[in-house]
């Protein structure tokens, strides 16, 4: 059976866990879940001397950064209130020594960042990857990596939505056509086997 991945070539990208996105419900996983099963993923990549990239999203102080697209939903992004410490990282994930800490201003970890240059210059042609939200972030993502050409994992019990059906899409109809989902444990378990 072909190995899911090469350690050599694999980095992963763990999407906006951070202090003002992991307190707001997520379902099917509750961000605690989350966060634990993404801490799982960042200190076995980081054992096998493995590429960490923990995304951000933040604004700039006087929030002119922001997206202000007009919208139908009244919680667009920029009705969200960025209080002190709301772009840090949860605690449980670091950022460690050497993990890449990257900072963007919209869904996608993509646009408007390094994080395809920094991959390419560490030799890295494969993500894992894992976030919150699996809808938004993530699968926004996902889409750009499948169009640079990387090879993709879902960690599907380290990332969540704000439904079930909207975690559920995604998972089902979205990145089997641009990746492969697994388990974290599926993903632990392949790295012992190298």
């Amino acid at each position: 059976m072909e190995p899911l991945f090469d350690k050599s070539s694999t980095a992963l990208v763990i999407i906006d866990l951070q202090n003002g996105i992991t307190v707001i419900p997520s379902l099917p996983y509750d961000a605690g879940n989350v966060i634990a099963s993404a801490a799982k993923l960042a200190d076995a990549f980081r054992c096998n001397g493995m590429p960490v990239f923990l995304v951000r999203v933040a604004a700039s102080a006087d929030g002119k950064d922001r997206l202000v697209p007009l919208t139908d939903n009244a919680g667009s992004p920029a009705t969200i209130p960025l209080t002190p410490g709301w772009s840090d990282i949860v605690p449980e994930l670091g950022p460690r020594e050497h993990d890449q800490v990257i900072t963007k201003k919209q869904w996608g970890a993509f646009y408007g960042t390094e994080l395809d240059l920094q991959l390419r210059r560490r030799k890295m042609d494969t993500i894992v990857l894992c976030g919150i939200s699996t809808n938004i972030g993530v699968e926004s993502t996902a889409r750009f990596a499948f169009e640079y050409g990387y090879q993709q994992i879902f960690a599907e019990d380290a990332m969540s939505a704000r439904s079930v059906k909207e975690h559920e899409y995604t998972v089902s109809v979205i990145f089997p056509r641009i990746g492969r989902v697994r388990k974290t444990s599926d993903i632990l378990e392949q790295m012992k086997k190298q």
